[in-house]
């Protein structure tokens, strides 16, 4: 297997008759100077042995000759399955041997399970595998040098990584074009007997109406002439809304986006750490299930297990699968969504045994795993209107009448409850607000919504989309401001060039359309050199035709408007890796930087003297300083503003929210101002 710490753990659980060893991760690959992939001969992949795993090799070869039978049980998936064919390779292993054993958790009983029905190596998920790596070899390894000759070094391209690219670029010139448009609403307040309610202006004469003027409101307004309004439809339904689906990776990482704060990357380190396995008391036990899936499936024996906790804590009118659950005919363990490996480690339970972090995506996979097992919630809703002379208010109301799911599954829907009304009652306008509004630009990707629209898209899979996120950002194409992707002008450079001679490589459809054929290749439906074949064909025309025609562009450097301090020349802004910089215009020969400092405009709160400025910490997340560092230590994660609290003259503050936006806040925690969007 891949991992030492859990070759370690189920080492344990198998006993002294075995020996577990691990390869820590891939033992062979394509060699990365050069293409490696043999385009004249069948695509053929030219494998070594990974430099610095000579070693290991030499001691997996010496324990596989004194062992009466080895088993190879890496992960459960295409780059799990080739680990497993690489290793049978390197150790002459019989490929028709029954040797690959496969399991989702690591649990004893799960451990022990898979060694009882070893398998043969599944060579369409090797093929699969295969496939996609030669690939995206093919499309880097051709697209990238171009770009160094004709842009800059260091660049690259990728099926996944240019899409992602353009998305952000379009969603950015969408923002750029956009023209924001006038519109108005009118709410009020009503009153029935002595209960309020919100109502909003809906429209003139049982026709839906769109304000766009102030002109427009004043008119409507015209038609009053009494605060009474007459109920004139009432609609009263009962809605069910089912409970969510267990986590895939992709809706893992969006949760934990959006609930946790946790970047992509993140997100998969404290998963893997959670798979792997941790002490919880009793020993080292994995906590949840394999990590990277798109299936939803979940297993009869943990559909049992939920039912009976859900039973138990909530009553049975609370389990989807009431008290027990039939194994489907020709249901395969195989690939499950992920889940906690068994329900009864609550968060509360194992929480002493968890880091912070740890402790939180645990709680956030059990919690979405044990509301999946329950029924949905239903709910009373009620939809009225109201007119006075032909104009028209509505209200809508809704109260939860059976909780289901939502016992345990926080959700953002509050109850909103209406008064009882019957049409021909009569309430009472208590007042109205007419406002004006413009409409919005649609919002940058987050790293959730971005991996949300790959995946409606077809384009990567759950094991690409962290990688990819990561690669742009590394490039320099995109950066994160406020925690939504802004491209660069490095990254138009570069999004334009591929745009005008890859335009296959950046079109969404047809990326999916590959996915689709790669995902035909695992099975068994294609043979995974005629894909390659396929597309290679046509793309090595592109190829030969952007590095004929690709005009050389130079990204000039941004003149700073001063000099440099060391030697007197020029200052100009450069473009590294965490951004820009100021550096020296005689480099090599003076090698003099200077960090980029943006005011906030904003005097200290705290000596009065030197000014806020925004600042980096080592891992690129922004905070605010004092610029007469070190004699003023003065540090703070949110801006101040500059004014100060009107309660207790402590400094105030803009504070980013979950769920978006801003809020002045006081820095002593007494005051707080309207939410900003």
């Amino acid at each position: 297997m891949e991992s030492p710490a859990k070759a370690k753990t189920i080492e344990k659980y198998l006993g002294r008759n075995y020996k577990v060893l691990a390869s820590v991760g891939h033992i062979r690959d394509l060699k990365k100077s050069s293409m490696s992939v043999d385009v004249e001969n069948n695509y053929e992949p030219q494998y070594i042995n990974i430099r610095g795993k000579g070693p290991l090799i030499n001691d997996l070869k010496k324990e596989a000759k004194k062992a009466n039978k080895v088993f190879l049980a890496s992960d459960p998936d295409r780059e799990g399955e080739a680990i497993s064919w690489h290793l049978a390779h390197i150790l002459n292993l019989d490929e028709n041997d029954a040797n690959r054993v496969v399991f989702n958790e690591i649990t004893k009983d799960a451990v022990k399970n898979a060694f009882k029905e070893p398998r043969k190596i599944d060579m369409d998920l090797v093929d699969a595998q295969q496939a996609r790596r030669v690939l995206d070899r093919l499309v880097g390894y051709s697209i990238s040098p171009i770009l160094w000759k004709k842009v800059k070094k260091g660049l690259s391209a990728g099926r996944v990584q240019s899409v992602a690219l353009k998305l952000i670029i379009d969603r950015e010139n969408e923002i750029n074009a956009f023209q924001p448009e006038e519109y108005w609403t009118i709410d009020g307040v009503f009153k029935k007997g002595t209960k309020q309610f919100q109502a909003s202006f809906y429209g003139m004469n049982g026709k839906k109406m769109k304000l766009t003027t102030n002109d427009e409101v004043k008119k409507v307004l015209s038609h009053l002439s009494s605060k009474d309004f007459t109920v004139d439809q009432v609609d009263k339904k009962e809605r069910k809304r089912n409970a969510p689906l267990p986590y895939t990776t992709s809706s893992m990482q969006m949760d934990a986006a959006n609930k946790i704060n946790f970047r992509t990357r993140k997100t998969m380190m404290v998963a893997q750490q959670l798979y792997e396995g941790i002490n919880i008391g009793t020993g080292v036990q994995g906590l949840i299930t394999y990590m990277r899936t798109d299936s939803t499936r979940i297993s009869p024996v943990a559909q049992n297990e939920a039912a009976s906790y859900i039973n138990e804590r909530f009553g049975s009118k609370y389990s989807k699968h009431g008290s027990k659950v039939k194994n489907a005919s020709g249901a395969q363990d195989a690939h499950e969504a992920i889940r906690p490996s068994s329900v009864f480690n609550t968060p509360e339970k194992i929480a002493k045994y968890l880091d912070k972090d740890q402790l939180k995506l645990y709680t956030l996979i059990w919690n979405r795993f044990v509301a999946s097992q329950m029924t949905g919630a239903i709910f009373d809703t009620m939809a009225v209107k109201l007119s006075q002379n032909g104009v028209q208010f509505a209200a809508n109301g809704s109260q939860v009448k059976f909780d289901g799911y939502l016992a345990i599954y926080n959700d953002s829907d509050k109850n909103k409850m209406l008064p009882d009304m019957e049409v021909g009652d009569v309430v009472k306008q208590v007042n109205s607000k007419p406002e004006q509004h413009f409409t919005q630009p649609p919002a940058r990707y987050s790293e959730a919504t971005l991996i949300k629209t790959l995946e409606e898209n077809g384009v990567g899979r759950p094991s690409t989309y962290a990688p990819t996120i990561e690669t742009i950002q590394k490039r320099y194409y995109v950066r994160l401001a406020s925690k939504r992707f802004e491209p660069t002008d490095l990254g138009q450079v570069v999004n334009k060039l591929i745009v005008e001679y890859f335009p296959d490589i950046v079109n969404v459809k047809f990326t999916a359309e590959m996915e689709g054929k790669l995902d035909d290749v695992e099975v068994g439906k294609e043979e995974w050199q005629r894909v390659i074949d396929e597309f290679y064909k046509p793309f090595s025309k592109e190829v030969a035709k952007a590095e004929a025609e690709m005009e050389k562009i130079q990204i000039k450097d941004e003149p700073a408007g001063f000099d440099c301090e060391v030697c007197g020349s020029p200052m100009v802004i450069k473009i590294g890796r965490f951004g820009k910089f100021y550096a020296c215009s005689n480099f090599p020969d003076c090698r003099h930087t200077q960090a980029i400092v943006k005011e906030v405009g904003v005097t200290c709160p705290n000596c009065h003297q030197g000014q806020i400025i925004e600042r980096k910490t080592k891992r690129n997340r922004i905070f605010y300083g004092c610029n007469r560092y070190p004699e003023c230590e003065f540090t703070s994660w949110d801006k101040p503003v500059g004014r100060d609290c009107p309660k207790c003259g402590h400094f105030l503050m803009e504070k980013k929210i979950r769920g978006g936006g801003k809020q002045i806040v006081c820095s002593n925690g007494d005051y707080e101002e309207d939410k900003i969007k």
